[in-house]
């Protein structure tokens, strides 16, 4: 049997992770360091990301789900604003490792300062072979 992290159970990692999901997504990281600096109605939010209200309300709605954003109603206007200090730091934090890994993988680049930025390229994958799968079971 596999020894167990102090403080994690299945529970918890499966809610870390749902907080974790919410928040990998551009726009929606976007929204959550806006709205850890301000309360924000969906308009604003709107323009921020150069987005359709309908679709930042979408977004909206899946960092409320996760836990990450609270609502108030005024008249007609939903404002939103982070759940709580907790949510810039994950922020902060994402960006800190971000950076992190990135100076790791600099040295390299660093060394020629003049060269042109290499691009990544995938690496070409095989072609598929269609069919074989069912050949080779029979069928």
């Amino acid at each position: 049997m596999g020894a167990q992290v102090e403080g994690w159970d299945t529970e918890s990692a499966d809610r870390a992770v749902a907080v974790l999901k919410a928040v990998a997504d551009p726009s929606r990281y976007r929204l959550l360091w806006a709205l850890s600096g301000a309360e924000l109605p969906v308009s604003a939010l709107a323009e921020l990301l150069g987005a359709h209200v309908a679709a930042t309300s979408q977004h909206l709605a899946r960092l409320r789900a996760a836990g990450l954003v609270t609502s108030r109603r005024e008249g007609t206007r939903i404002y939103y604003r982070a759940a709580g200090p907790g949510v810039r730091s994950l922020l902060e934090e994402a960006s800190l490792v971000a950076r992190t890994a990135s100076a790791a993988e600099a040295p390299a680049a660093e060394a020629t300062p003049d060269a042109a930025p290499a691009t990544q390229e995938r690496p070409a994958r095989a072609p598929r072979a269609v069919g074989v799968r069912r050949a080779a079971l029979g069928k």
